[in-house]
This record gives C-alpha cells, sequence and structure tokens, in this order.
C-alpha cells in the first residue's frame, strides 16, 4: 500500500468561521474505493454502506469480489448527501426528497427538524464562545 495517502477525520481542516469542514479536491480518477471516497468526503465506509441502501441516486458498481467502485460522479452525489445531513440538518427523508427534486415534497415536519437541528448547533457554538 506504498503511495496511497488517505486523510483521517481528524485532519480535515476546520473553517473556525462557519465551523464547516473543508473537503479535499476529488483526484482526476475514473475510479475510487470506498476508502478513498470515504477519505474524500470524510463518512466512514459504513455510513455510505448505509447509505447506498437509502438513496436510490447513489449506486456504485461492483466488480470481483463484490467490490464497490465509485465513480466521480458518485464521489459528488455522496458529498451532497452529506452536506444536506450534516450542514443543513436534513433527515433522512428530507435529504432524499430534496436529491429528488421534489423540494415541495418535503414535509413541514422534516422542514422544522432541520431548522431546530441548525438552532441547536449555532446555539451550542454561542455557548462555547461565552464560556
Amino acid at each position: 500500500m506504498q503511495g496511497r495517502k488517505h486523510m483521517t477525520l481528524n485532519q480535515l481542516k476546520i473553517n473556525k468561521k462557519s465551523g464547516d469542514e473543508v473537503l479535499p479536491p476529488i483526484p482526476e480518477k475514473r475510479y475510487f474505493t470506498i476508502g478513498e471516497v470515504g477519505g474524500l468526503c470524510a463518512v466512514k465506509p459504513h455510513v455510505l454502506r448505509y447509505w447506498e441502501q437509502e438513496f436510490s441516486q447513489l449506486k456504485p458498481g461492483k466488480r470481483r469480489g463484490n467490490r464497490r467502485y465509485y465513480q466521480y460522479e458518485d464521489v459528488l452525489m455522496v458529498r451532497q448527501i452529506r452536506k444536506l445531513l450534516y450542514e443543513e440538518g436534513f433527515t433522512i427523508e428530507g435529504a432524499r426528497a430534496q436529491l429528488s427534486g421534489g423540494a415541495g415534497e418535503v414535509s413541514k415536519s422534516v422542514q422544522t427538524d432541520a431548522v431546530v437541528k441548525k438552532l441547536i448547533v449555532d446555539l451550542e457554538g454561542i455557548l462555547q464562545q461565552l464560556k
């Protein structure tokens, strides 16, 4: 495994002002392994496998030994899902609706959940500053 470098979750740069993580650039490759995608998107492989079950838009190819191979578009989709869930506070159901273009289909409770989660994160940040 010489020459292969993976960025761990702790090595990601975090923007102090907004709290957003700065993800590494996606290399110009045709295929990515699940470990590479996890490193590029700051998501563990078991989470990626779960997301494959929950989001019909995420369907990596499988090859010998049932190994997953993600393409560039799949990596972009994982980053979009991650943003919806982790940064914007959507539930799985809400993120699924957002990705399918049915933003109008997102129920009020899902939208409210996202707003409440965002408020909690913001308030916790303010509390940390006050301490």
